[in-house]
């Protein structure tokens, strides 16, 4: 015993020792660790930040198309890939249905599925429901290696880092992949970063790996979502303007063609994409630089084999030319015979911001789809902004492959940011990569400058003092103490304002960005939330009170939110491939009740769900949203004008509307009782808290209607459509 005690503080001694031995690591190791371990801290801080609404509220899915997805992904998981592969929805487009795995990007609910699988494999028994609200952070973390490693490709470790941390908390990117928000994008800017990454990594080294893995990579994003079109038509545009600049090689060649054809021939095995990739207009760009490409290849190989500058000029000549010819007939006669189609209406509206209003009303009456305001560059990318055109300096002070890359991703992101608001998130990895790139340059700089005045003084001899004398560097010299302050100061500035962009990044995830908007939320008169839980409420009614093949009527906005938690059928959902359907809907909404009343009994409806701020002055509710059923319904049926809803080209819902307007269906489902009600302190009765104005039509009489069922703070309302006085 005596022996074994004395040898315990023996042991502990050695252990310290060699732990302290482990430590004295040399500079290249401990930078090493310390940036492996700055890496693993910012993975960790993308994952929690994006928690604040899993903590605040619940753990639940946000928004309305996440609700499709996550009812898509249960079916997955309950009943195996093939019949979700063949699965046809009864329940969405009564009474068209939907075939859901030839019409969707499956990639977002084969990864939930197969991470779901896994963690069931490991034994960790999850609901599926947890494991698509922590996917979208998760990948967020994902995406953070990816962005040290590209801004590493790019500049150096230190740009990568940086990028790393930046797009760990950038709002414009957290706005999709906070906890719950289940939809595509939360898979999709990971694997759009990752294709990059991999195609600029085989550009760089001609490596035929690394392009194969690029091809992967796009192959993940075309299963994943449809924004893949950026992808196929930024890389050839990449790859163009090299081959102009004069920068082909052999390494280009392999990259692109490996990246292409297999990218293309995976890619079609998407059933929603197929053939589009050699008959859409959108996918022409990408073949037409292929052919390119080969021609390159051919005068690279004829200019080897000639070795006669004058007889290779004319053979250059004769040769563009033809191939200029040939593929101008070819895409002329593919346009005319109709083998390659038009560019798409969404196309379109990126080119053009005012195609969709005038043309695509639908594609306009979403809010995400709206021209970009200053103030939401502001609100999401905070000094990003103005660190932006900083980066882009130092990018064309060092011009290579990779960042003439980097140039052309940040600035044609930025335009379709520009164009459409939803598309910041594809600018947001730009942004931050190229931010990145200022940032690290810069404090760099301002580091060398306060190390080299340090230099000066140390080295104090008189032969050093001598020879910058002789050199002509006093006056250098004499400037080194101001120089250490002014870069001293700047960058006590840098460290000031990345701490400012880090306070409000936390601020907009955990006020804008972390509120599910199927439960709304509100400050009370004493400061404390008040929370809105009318949507569940609704949707809980619908399930326990309605018969099962009950058939809902609403705008189409709701539709996956019924279907998923209501369990019902709807006759239009958020999917709007088919927009006669909707039309009908915005007809019958739009018209007096007797007309109205015939329109759904055509379609069978049951209930018809509308949604009403007026109590609670919730803005985003149906009667704001009506002029776009008008808009639709009337580009559609003729009938429909959007004037007679409208007073001196007003939209008002006070006495003064139009008499169309105060008798329409969805005005009377809407303040159906709603006249006699007090709404605030001082107003009178029928006061539209929304809208701020006292409702014109009180005395709301339905006939056809009945009302099943309001929620307790009235933003959801349901009624029941009454059979035919013949009918039982």
């Amino acid at each position: 015993m005596a022996l074994g005690s004395a040898a315990s503080p023996a042991l502990g001694t050695t252990t310290a020792t060699s732990f302290l031995k482990i430590l004295k690591l040399k500079t290249k190791e401990k930078e090493l660790l310390i940036r492996i371990s700055t890496l693993c801290l910012v993975y960790v801080l993308a994952f929690s930040v994006r928690l604040f609404s899993v903590l605040r509220y619940e753990s639940m899915i946000h928004e309305f198309d996440p609700y499709f997805n996550y009812r898509t992904t249960l079916f997955l998981v309950r009943n195996g890939f093939h019949e979700f592969w063949n699965w046809f929805d009864y329940e969405s487009w009564y009474p068209l249905g939907r075939i859901v795995g030839g019409t969707l990007y499956p990639g977002l609910m084969v990864t939930a599925a197969c991470i779901y699988w896994l963690m069931r494999f490991l034994r960790f028994f999850v609901h599926i429901r947890e494991v698509c609200v922590l996917t979208a952070p998760f990948f967020a973390s994902n995406t953070t290696i990816v962005a040290y490693f590209f801004g590493k490709e790019i500049w150096d470790s230190g740009a990568g880092l940086v990028a790393a941390a930046l797009i760990a908390i950038c709002p414009g990117y957290i706005s999709r992949s906070v906890a719950g928000s289940y939809d595509n994008e939360g898979v999709a800017i990971f694997a759009l970063l990752f294709t990059f990454y991999l195609f600029v990594k085989a550009v760089k080294t001609g490596s035929l790996a690394w392009a194969l893995a690029s091809a992967f990579g796009y192959f993940y994003m075309v299963s994943a979502w449809g924004g893949y079109v950026f992808i196929i038509n930024l890389i050839p545009l990449y790859v163009l303007v090299l081959l102009v600049t004069g920068r082909y090689s052999m390494r280009l060649y392999v990259a692109y063609n490996c990246m292409y054809v297999l990218g293309m021939l995976l890619a079609m095995q998407i059933r929603f994409v197929g053939f589009q990739h050699v008959q859409s207009g959108e996918h022409m760009a990408a073949m037409g630089v292929f052919f390119l490409i080969q021609v390159f290849y051919f005068l690279d190989w004829v200019k080897y084999l000639l070795n006669d500058a004058k007889l290779f000029q004319t053979f250059l000549k004769t040769t563009v030319t033809c191939a200029g010819s040939v593929g101008a007939l070819a895409l002329g006669i593919g346009i005319a015979s109709g083998y390659i189609s038009p560019w798409s209406g969404r196309f379109y509206s990126l080119l053009d911001p005012t195609y969709a209003k005038d043309h695509i009303p639908i594609i306009a009456s979403v809010s995400e789809h709206q021209p970009t305001a200053w103030s939401s560059f502001m609100f999401d990318f905070h000094i990003l902004l103005f660190l932006f055109p900083a980066g882009l300096y130092f990018c064309f002070k060092r011009l290579t492959d990779a960042t003439i890359f980097i140039v052309m991703y940040g600035l044609t992101s930025m335009y379709f940011a520009g164009v459409m608001v939803r598309l910041i998130l594809v600018a947001t990895p730009a942004v931050c990569m190229i931010s990145a790139i200022a940032i690290s340059a810069t404090i760099k700089n301002l580091c060398l400058l306060i190390r080299g005045k340090s230099k000066y003084l140390q080295s104090g001899s008189t032969k050093v003092s001598s020879s910058l004398k002789s050199s002509g560097k006093a006056m250098v010299d004499h400037s080194l103490p101001f120089q250490k302050n002014v870069a001293t100061s700047l960058l006590l500035g840098i460290f000031y304002l990345l701490g400012r962009y880090a306070i409000h990044c936390t601020w907009v995830t955990s006020e804008a960005y972390s509120s599910p908007s199927i439960v709304l939320s509100a400050r009370g008169s004493h400061g404390g939330r008040v929370i809105f839980d009318d949507y569940r409420e609704a949707y809980f009614w619908l399930r326990q009170n309605t018969p099962p093949d009950a058939k809902v009527m609403s705008w189409w906005d709701y539709g996956y939110q019924i279907t998923a938690m209501g369990n019902r059928t709807v006759i239009v959902d958020n999917n709007t491939w088919n927009n006669t359907h909707i039309a009908t809907v915005g007809r019958a909404m739009s018209s007096y009740e007797d007309e109205a009343y015939d329109i759904m009994l055509s379609l069978d409806v049951n209930y018809v769900l509308v949604v009403f701020g007026g109590v609670t002055g919730y803005s985003s509710d149906d009667i704001n949203k009506f002029l776009w059923m008008v808009r639709i319904g009337g580009g559609v049926f003729p009938i429909i004008k959007e004037s007679d809803y409208l007073v001196n080209g007003e939209y008002r819902v006070d006495k003064g509307a139009s008499p169309k307007m105060l008798n329409c269906l969805m005005y009377k489902l809407c303040y159906y009782r709603f006249g006699q009600l007090m709404t605030e302190y001082g107003k009178p009765s029928g006061y539209d808290r929304a809208r701020s104005v006292e409702i014109g039509n009180k005395e709301v009489e339905l006939t056809h209607l009945e009302e099943a069922f309001t929620t307790s703070n009235w933003i959801v309302r349901i009624y029941k459509v009454k059979p035919l006085n013949n009918r039982y």
